[in-house]
């Protein structure tokens, strides 16, 4: 993937749409569709030929956009941002796991052979994913701590939403750090991603 301020963008947008699905479906119960679609087909995107192709394009991703926006200019959602630094520090501890990384390929590759049979935002696929999601990811540390209403938490098809969200952001994650991103460049470039955010914006809204 190329290296440049653009490509990070979208990629931190990424990992920031798919970290405010879980924020609200742990407290709302709430799920916005199209933005689970973006993030559960993301997690199909192998050889994407750009990382705005990963997504769709860039403008299924104004809601991560926004947010990314927001979180540059003035950063007061500590929860949003706590998920957002936990999932970039879990990637790069994945990354050294090529076991790991074997299953989540095996899985995924499981999954996109069904999609005859259903499509990705199916149950059946999110279940897979979550179950990767359990193998894989949680068995690293620090493992990501979900804060929420407890009987939204406690439902079965809520908790395999959250793990297979969590997956496809550490995808996003491991797609930001494929860009040259880094948690060190988050701080010390807020600027200039701040301002390529902006540029993007302009684009879609």
């Amino acid at each position: 993937m190329p290296k440049t301020d653009h490509d990070r963008v979208i990629a931190l947008a990424g990992v920031m749409q798919a970290a405010n699905l879980v924020r609200n479906i742990a407290r709302n119960g709430q799920l916005e569709a199209d933005d689970f679609a973006v993030c559960m087909t993301s997690l199909l995107q192998v050889d994407a030929p750009s990382t705005a192709d990963v997504y769709g394009g860039i403008d299924r991703l104004l809601t991560g956009l926004r947010l990314l926006e927001q979180q540059l200019h003035n950063p007061q959602d500590m929860e949003l941002t706590r998920y957002v630094i936990t999932l970039v520090r879990l990637e790069r501890k994945l990354s050294r796991h090529d076991d790991l990384l074997a299953l989540i390929g095996a899985g995924i590759q499981e999954v996109t052979q069904n999609l005859t049979h259903f499509p990705v935002t199916h149950s059946n696929a999110i279940a897979r994913f979550a179950d990767l999601y359990l193998k894989t990811i949680s068995t690293l540390s620090p493992r990501i701590m979900v804060s929420g209403v407890q009987a939204h938490l406690n439902n079965p098809e809520n908790a395999n939403r959250i793990r297979a969200i969590l997956l496809a952001g550490i995808r996003s994650a491991r797609l930001w750090r494929q860009c040259g991103g880094s948690r060190w460049g988050l701080l010390l470039r807020r600027n200039v991603l701040l301002r390529e955010t902006r540029l993007l914006l302009a684009q879609i809204q």
